[in-house]
């Protein structure tokens, strides 16, 4: 489902935590061996949807042998009042992987529904919301699938595929050009440079950045970057984007509105999981 993402060892890893070394004592008290549990997981809030199969495979990890229904898709936006998941399997697994599954998609459906009311903003200007490398640690993988849930495109998956020169690269190397020089002589094919004054963007473009990041400017001045620019490399608007102010940078004609906000701040999305009888759980 996600590329390079291992979701087994994040399911177990997150099952340790949270069992520890005395595992679930709570259901392991009160709820027989052989009770049985159906549920029905819903959203209290209007939300974009993302992070389903992952609590399925927390149910799953517990229960092999669980009925699970995904009545919804992956980046589907629904109203509040959505069933999302029905689930019906041994009480014990079903409730000790309740917390963990839960944490998971309201965080992830978090993320996609912060991030659809972004792209939704910026519709029909020609720009592209792109997500950063602001992401808890650990959870980049998901936390990014999430951005693409909600109809964003990734930036950077981390320092690896890209180079960024950014003004603490240029103080160490010396200039633009000496940074710029250096990536290339690496061999670096997309090399992306920071800039957030007009007169620094003719020397990074002749030193061969491919791509410029326009940092922290107001929108006349985003304009006017963009038209000395001239197309000759993508451009990026970022800092400080907020969602009242980004129809007004996409509108200057950048290529793309980079956002951290979308993975450092989105607020959990409401959804809870109710206990319901079998027969109505799973039909």
């Amino acid at each position: 489902m996600i590329a390079d993402f291992d979701l087994d060892r994040f399911v177990a890893a997150t099952l340790a935590e949270d069992l520890g070394q005395g595992g679930d004592i709570t259901s392991a008290a009160v709820i027989p061996a052989d009770a049985r549990f159906a549920g029905v997981m819903d959203s209290r809030d209007p939300i974009v949807v993302a992070g389903l199969p992952i609590a399925e495979a927390f149910f799953r990890a517990l229960d092999p042998d669980a009925v699970i229904d995904l009545l919804v898709e992956e980046g589907a936006r629904v109203p509040a009042g959505t069933d999302l998941m029905r689930i019906e399997g041994s009480a014990r697994a079903m409730l000790t992987a309740e917390r963990s599954a839960l944490n998971t998609v309201q965080h992830l459906s978090g993320i996609a529904t912060m991030t659809r009311g972004y792209v939704d903003k910026i519709m029909g200007t020609g720009a592209t919301l792109l997500d950063t490398r602001k992401t808890i640690p650990g959870l980049r993988l998901l936390e990014k699938y999430a951005t693409r849930m909600g109809g964003a495109t990734n930036h950077r998956m981390g320092l690896w595929d890209a180079a960024m020169i950014k003004d603490n690269h240029v103080a160490v190397a010396g200039s633009v050009e000496e940074a710029v020089r250096r990536a290339k002589a690496a061999g670096i094919a997309r090399i992306i440079v920071e800039v957030d004054r007009v007169d620094q963007i003719e020397p990074a473009l002749a030193a061969g950045a491919t791509h410029l990041l326009l940092d922290n400017m107001p929108p006349p001045i985003l304009r006017g970057a963009v038209t000395l620019i001239g197309g000759r490399v993508p451009t990026e608007a970022s800092g400080g984007v907020r969602l009242d102010t980004i129809r007004a940078i996409a509108e200057t004609g950048v290529t793309f509105i980079s956002v951290g906000r979308l993975t450092q701040s989105a607020p959990a999305a409401d959804i809870g999981l109710d206990f319901a009888t079998i027969s109505a759980a799973i039909g």
